[in-house]
């Protein structure tokens, strides 16, 4: 599985950073860049090619033009979604999964790719420009049969019916401890309440681990369970269990290498 990204002077310094200096970067293209990533499946090698998505100037904070090294992980261990399971066992024509946050929509395109047989929408703020791009990508790389844009952040408004699903997918979506209640609220509204239905939530430790625990806490008291819970190094295979206590710890460039995988189910199902 090997990316390939443009010439930008911004992927240039992010890949000398990790080379010279052990630095691992969080994000791997810039504004406007095209980046290629080579997907090796078991059957057949895939090669994705998105467009980095820009965003208006008043959503700039939203930091949604870059393509994060959060996301290559879950695209480099899609096994461990367990999708074939969720196959197995559903009652509907097709598993249908959302990627919330997507931005250029790397997992969720590959997923579609790779399963025909998923219905994937793949979303993100309500961005003119940003959604633009998310459609552009989806129709770059022949994936519009099973992969469709959606706007799911905000929530819609009250009187719409959301769409239900299966699996939810998001990676490094919980920097900003604001945006951790509207997450929650759209995992309750779209979430199938069956008791397969599962949520991966893979997110950086680059800006704390306090900003993490704080989610856990909270998604803890809004019905949801955490089913699985692990920190992994982001270029290796180490893995350990969650701890915030290393904070008092670690530095950035410690942080760096690791990130949080934990799955939500529902507490109950009735």
């Amino acid at each position: 599985m090997t990316p390939d990204t443009s010439l930008d002077p911004e992927d240039i310094l992010n890949s000398s950073l990790e080379t010279l200096y052990d630095y691992r970067p969080i994000t791997l293209s810039s504004s406007g860049s095209v980046f290629t990533y080579v997907f090796n499946s078991k059957d057949s090698v895939l090669t994705v090619t998105l467009l980095t998505p820009d965003t208006h100037a008043s959503n700039w904070s939203l930091h949604a033009s870059s393509i994060w090294a959060s996301s290559q992980y879950l695209v480099e261990h899609l096994n461990d979604l367990h999708l074939e399971s969720h196959i197995a066992v559903s009652s509907q024509e097709k598993v249908c999964l959302l990627e919330l946050g997507a931005g250029a929509g790397l997992p969720g395109i590959v997923i579609a790719k790779c399963h025909p047989d998923i219905s994937v929408t793949v979303s993100d703020y309500p961005d003119e420009q940003l959604m633009r791009t998310l459609s552009k990508n989806i129709e770059i790389n022949r994936a519009s049969s099973n992969c469709y844009p959606g706007v799911l952040l905000p929530f819609p408004e009250a009187n719409q019916t959301p769409r239900l699903f299966d699996v939810i997918i998001a990676a490094d979506t919980l920097w900003n401890s604001d945006l951790h209640r509207v997450l929650i609220d759209s995992l309750k509204k779209t979430l199938r309440r069956a008791s397969g239905s599962r949520v991966h939530l893979i997110a950086g430790l680059h800006t704390g681990r306090y900003t993490l625990q704080s989610f856990l806490n909270a998604v803890s008291q809004a019905g949801f369970e955490i089913d699985y819970i692990e920190e992994r190094e982001c270029s290796g295979a180490r893995k350990r269990e969650w701890d915030v206590s290393r904070a008092e710890q670690e530095d950035e460039k410690e942080r760096r290498k690791w990130l949080l995988w934990f799955v939500l189910k529902w507490s109950s199902v009735g």
